[in-house]
């Protein structure tokens, strides 16, 4: 493959993951911004992340399909023209019926472009994968870092609606470049939809997607719910705008330690198996958030430190699953579908608790997601999986 071609791919896939991480990472401040504005009860503001859990997962699932099919090219137009409609509709939405359809368009946008970005550095740079997806992994990671304080400077004289506006705006360039200039055919891994059943005769399969369902729904109930709760705390008198600061400061450090935290992991890998790694950081993200709740309004800056926990979870649990499998794609298919229901089903049942409770009862079942996450990871033990007998 020429080098032109592997550049090109290279900045698409860079740009991509940078949008991701910084969209990802402050999805619960524009929701929060959003409530106000639009309206929203915090049921309905959980039906919103189920709504976007869904639209990942979907495509997710069948964007692998399509790119097999159609290439590497159009499919990344479509999913660029997929969030660049979602971003400018949610921008525009003049009421919750409009932006809950269009925001499930920029969670099949995003979801899309995942799919594609793993087939892009196979196919552009197949004998530096490794080091391409660490990059890939660090400019996430810088998005998620930024994009809190980009937003936190933003609402001082804007509101959300012109920040999704901009990065649809931003999608237009991303739509010229990726059709004007060479570009690589990659494929993805494939699922086989007819190889789930066997796989779930594994107990270790069925372990795996438990403790995927509880580690996703605890990250998304974070990220999204966070700022809605640390704004309901009293915090010494603080005002909305001081809150508003320390929340994108908190989530700003909570991504440096998510990053440092894979990639103490990437070095710990090579000397500890994926088990001891899932259960020595299941049990420290509880004992991280459950202190951050015993002092969340004298040191809620103790919540960053749950990003070290996190960090690794969802990337050690996906090499325990393909490790397992004598299918590694249709194994990822399994932990897709584990991860959006985790994901969806704790945006509605978080949502729902907050708009019973406050939004410090919805918020703690977090605590419970994480210790019923960590017994699980107990049982999780690949040799004594089927598959692999």
């Amino acid at each position: 493959m020429s080098k032109g071609k592997s550049i090109h791919a290279l900045m698409i896939l860079l740009f991509t993951q940078f949008i991701s991480g910084g969209v990802t990472n402050t999805k619960g401040i524009v929701l929060d911004q959003v409530e106000q504005d639009i309206g929203l009860d915090m049921g309905e503001f959980g039906f919103v992340v189920f709504i976007f859990q869904l639209g990942f997962t979907l495509a997710s699932l069948i964007f692998g399909y399509l790119t097999d099919k159609n290439g590497l090219r159009i499919m990344m137009t479509i999913a660029a023209v997929l969030m660049g409609s979602g971003f400018l509709g949610t921008g525009l939405a003049p009421n919750i019926t409009f932006f809950l359809g269009f925001y499930m368009l920029v969670g099949f946008g995003l979801g899309a472009l995942g799919v594609a970005g793993n087939a892009i550095v196979p196919a552009a740079y197949p004998k530096k994968q490794n080091q391409m997806f660490n990059l890939a992994m660090g400019i996430y990671g810088l998005g998620m870092v930024l994009f809190p304080q980009i937003l936190n400077f933003l609402f001082q004289f804007a509101d959300w609606r012109v920040f999704y506006i901009a990065i649809a705006a931003l999608h237009i360039g991303v739509i010229i470049y990726i059709t004007s200039v060479n570009f690589p055919e990659g494929k993805v891994e494939k699922i086989n939809l007819k190889a789930f059943i066997p796989m779930l005769k594994d107990a270790q399969m069925v372990f795996l997607m438990v403790f995927l369902m509880l580690e996703v729904s605890a990250e998304v109930s974070f990220m999204n719910f966070f700022p809605s709760y640390l704004k309901s705390l009293d915090l010494g008198g603080m005002s909305e705008a001081e809150k508003e600061g320390m929340t994108a400061t908190i989530l700003s450090v909570f991504s440096i330690f998510f990053m440092a935290g894979r990639l103490a992991v990437a070095y710990l890998s090579n000397h500890i198996n994926e088990r001891k790694i899932l259960i020595m950081f299941s049990l420290g993200s509880v004992v991280m958030v459950g202190i951050s709740f015993l002092f969340a309004e004298q040191l809620p800056y103790l919540f960053a430190g749950a990003g070290l926990f996190f960090s690794t979870l969802f990337p050690t649990a996906t090499a325990f699953g393909t490790s397992i499998s004598k299918n590694p794609g249709t194994a990822l298919g399994l932990i897709y579908v584990a991860s959006g229901i985790g994901g969806g089903l704790a945006g509605l049942l978080v949502g729902a608790v907050s708009e019973a409770f406050g939004n410090a009862g919805g918020f703690s079942l977090i605590i419970g997601f994480l210790l019923v996450m960590f017994v699980t990871s107990l049982f999780m033990n690949k040799e004594k999986s089927k598959q692999t007998i």
